[in-house]
């Protein structure tokens, strides 16, 4: 393994999301990641119908870079087999239920005995303590529960959910920087990494402005922005762009490229504040003019001057598109006569390439516990 946190050993006991996310992108840094799986396995080795040869590619998507140990961590075979995981590892992570984790004993608490510099992070649905902390959690629930469904979508129609797993993703990317930065510390001890409480630090300024104000951010048509405009989806003649318009400056140089000069004379387009208290009659005028041309031609013409615009992707157009491959976000990992297609890691390191390797067979490092 190379990058910079080679040499540092990480246990991990989680399944489907979260937890494995959180794993393999400490894997991806260069960490040694230890698996521990039931006998029966993380069930994210079986969600969905598509395999590349024996690896099902839902599983893949979380687990590349890592090994694998099986072990009843109820029994005391496997509490013998987790002491001696403990013995050489910086840092364990669990995604399990809090009444699971305290059972099992893979808290600080219960294993400092075995190694008192060991890191321990707790990644669940409402805290390792608390009157929620054993409530079922998902990325549909903590959605709606923290009023993310609620901010997303058109006024008039119902909550939305995002497209992907946006809670799980958070929460992975959350809990890896509090067991590194613990890590980092070197004493050891307890991180306690909550979804619900993700979601709710990243509605930062709209949660500030409520607290502080009392004002209420509703959904805007079209995913406008609550406070910018125009900042939000608008339809050409062939589909939408995304436009977002931040400062007068751009502002300027967008009316200029329309021919539209009593936008840059009328106050109630002119200046930002005049644009944010006169919403829809600046969209309306906006939305008429791009309707004219195709979102490729007005990518075209507003692009090279500096304006943030951009069409809409499929999955595919961004998946095997120019930008992804310039950028090493989807990588090929050579498995049985195949190749395993997955996206690559967000973290690039000056002079160091992560070693992506094939995700590990249910129990294949069981070596490692036995003796």
């Amino acid at each position: 393994m190379t990058g910079p946190l080679t040499g540092k050993t990480i246990i991990e006991i989680g399944h489907m999301l979260a937890g494995p996310y959180c794993g393999m992108l400490l894997s991806d840094l260069g960490a040694r990641v230890i698996k521990v799986e039931s006998p029966e396995g993380d069930i994210g080795r079986n969600i969905g119908p598509h395999y590349v040869g024996k690896h099902n590619t839902y599983f893949a998507s979380l687990n590349r870079g890592k090994e694998s140990v099986t072990l009843d961590l109820s029994s005391e075979a496997g509490k013998t087999g987790l002491a001696k995981l403990v013995g050489m590892a910086d840092g364990l992570l669990t995604n399990l239920r809090p009444a699971a984790i305290k059972k099992l004993g893979l808290t600080y608490d219960s294993l400092k005995d075995i190694k008192p510099t060991i890191s321990c992070l707790a990644l669940t649905g409402y805290g390792l303590e608390g009157p929620y902390a054993d409530s079922p959690a998902y990325d549909y629930v903590i959605q709606a529960m923290t009023g993310v469904m609620l901010l997303t979508g058109d006024p008039d129609g119902p909550p939305v959910k995002p497209g992907f797993s946006a809670v799980d993703n958070s929460a992975g990317i959350m809990g890896a920087l509090g067991l590194v930065a613990k890590m980092l510390e070197g004493k050891g001890g307890q991180i306690d990494v909550s979804m619900y409480d993700t979601m709710m630090s990243q509605l930062n300024y709209l949660g500030s402005s409520y607290l502080n104000t009392g004002e209420l951010t509703t959904r805007i048509k079209d995913g406008g922005h609550p406070y910018i405009v125009p900042a939000q989806l608008f339809p050409t003649r062939d589909g939408y762009i995304v436009l977002f318009i931040t400062h007068d400056k751009f502002w300027r140089l967008f009316a200029e490229s329309l021919e539209e000069s009593e936008w840059l004379s009328d106050p109630r387009f002119a200046k930002m504040s005049g644009r944010s208290a006169n919403r829809d009659l600046v969209v309306a005028a906006i939305s008429g003019r791009l309707m004219e041309k195709t979102a490729e031609e007005w990518v075209q013409q507003l692009a090279p001057l500096g304006l943030v615009v951009a069409s809409i992707c499929s999955l595919p157009d961004a998946l095997e598109g120019a930008l992804a491959a310039s950028r090493n976000m989807v990588i090929e990992i050579p498995v049985d006569d195949d190749n395993l297609r997955l996206i690559g890691t967000a973290i690039k390191i000056a002079g160091e390439s992560p070693d992506f390797r094939a995700p590990p067979a249910l129990g294949e490092h069981n070596a490692l516990i036995s003796g």
